[in-house]
């Protein structure tokens, strides 16, 4: 069944992807399992996305009830799950009280970035400086956003007026940012370039930057937001209010959603006829994402999150590690060789998921439902998936 999937796969589906690398057929909690019966820890969450691991009740319950209730509407009218989450997601984003705020849903994190970056086109400016490892997406407006080379190229001429400069570096930041910026877009952590941590201050460095020059602060919390990193919102740690915030993955605990909310004077730059969205907003989406935040709250999963992120980055310390770093559950570990790839079958074999997000790091980004004794499984099993990792490694370089 399980090599049949694959060439069933192989025939219908577009070579994005590449051959996958096991067909899952369910999961429960932070396990899931494959076609032939194997269980694995799931320490990739979809990348950053099933917020409360697989199957949860709270999210079935809510998905089932409102698409027997109301399925779907379209933006021609409101529902009350759609109200509900824009105006949680206002209380959360941690804007000063009497902060103006909207917010405008899409369904995934680029069609998040596409919205904010026509938002940043109604100040009347058109530049925009993004980061060096920055990833925002794959659609045209977010590619041109992305840094990376191999992404981009394949698709050029792309939306001009973006310029890179150095992730965390403050004085580039300031020597690029003029009268004629529209907006910086930044993540408060790297998550594509490998869990990448800037400077405690560099959020505040731009926010002042940015209003030096008159220019939009939009920060893309979409693999941080939404209690990955421990705290609803990354940005907040910094204790800065940005003009614009994206989010989606964990928003809707493996529901597609995704979010723009626009703050103080940018909550007004779209007026009707600006922008759409057929699904954007759609009433199981939004009640699945209200789910999530309330369990969130209920279980205290920030909480967990900080103690079983803490966890692992003391746990998973080894001789052949030379860097782990992150906040919560989103956590980059590199190795003092390129063996990324191994890792990754190693892991598999051992019966966790994880992914490497270059030749030498690798990528955690667990259900926030990861419990202690599950984490503790994957540091009981790192020094043995480093040993296999390293053995391939150094047979495939004989």
């Amino acid at each position: 069944m399980h090599d049949g999937l694959k060439k069933r796969y192989a025939a219908s589906l577009m070579n994005a992807f590449g051959p996958p690398k096991l067909v899952l057929t369910r999961g429960e909690g932070a396990y899931v399992w494959d076609a032939d019966g194997n269980r694995y820890l799931d320490l990739l969450g979809g990348i950053a996305v099933n917020a409360l691991g697989h199957a949860h009740p709270a999210l079935v319950a809510a998905v089932s009830q409102q698409l027997g209730t109301l399925g779907h509407v379209s933006n021609f009218f409101a529902t009350e799950p759609q109200v509900a989450l824009a105006e949680r997601l206002l209380d959360l984003v941690g804007a000063p009280p009497g902060t103006p705020g909207k917010v405008f849903f899409a369904n995934s994190g680029s069609e998040a970035n596409e919205a904010a970056l026509k938002l940043t086109r109604r100040t009347g400016r058109t530049q925009v400086v993004a980061a060096e490892g920055a990833f925002h997406g794959r659609t045209m407006g977010s590619l041109a956003l992305t840094a990376k080379a191999a992404y981009r190229e394949p698709f050029e001429p792309l939306p001009g007026g973006v310029t890179f400069v150095p992730y965390g570096d403050a004085d580039a930041l300031a020597a690029t940012v003029t009268d004629e910026t529209a907006a910086v877009v930044v993540e408060p952590i790297q998550g594509e370039a490998g869990v990448v941590v800037p400077p405690a201050d560099y959020l505040a460095w731009a926010r002042e930057i940015t209003a030096a020059r008159g220019a939009l602060l939009w920060v893309d919390e979409v693999q941080t937001g939404i209690g990955r990193t421990g705290a609803w919102f990354a940005h907040t740690e910094s204790g800065v209010t940005p003009d614009i915030v994206t989010l989606a993955k964990g928003l809707g605990g493996g529901i597609p959603i995704g979010a723009c909310i626009a703050l103080g004077e940018s909550a007004d730059l779209f007026q009707p006829g600006n922008h759409g969205t057929t699904f954007g907003g759609n009433p199981v989406a939004t009640a699945a994402a209200l789910a999530v935040i309330e369990t969130i709250e209920k279980d205290d999963l920030l909480g967990n999150v900080n103690h079983v992120g803490e966890l692992l980055r003391s746990g998973l310390a080894d001789p052949r590690v030379t860097d782990i770093r992150g906040r919560g559950l989103l956590i980059g570990i590199d190795l003092d060789a390129e063996a990324g790839a191994q890792v990754v079958e190693a892991g598999q074999r051992a019966g966790f998921i994880l992914n490497s997000t270059g030749p030498g790091t690798i990528r955690l980004a667990p259900p926030l439902v990861l419990t202690e004794e599950q984490a503790k499984e994957l540091v009981a099993a790192w020094p043995g998936i480093l040993d296999t990792a390293y053995d391939a490694l150094g047979g495939a370089a004989s």
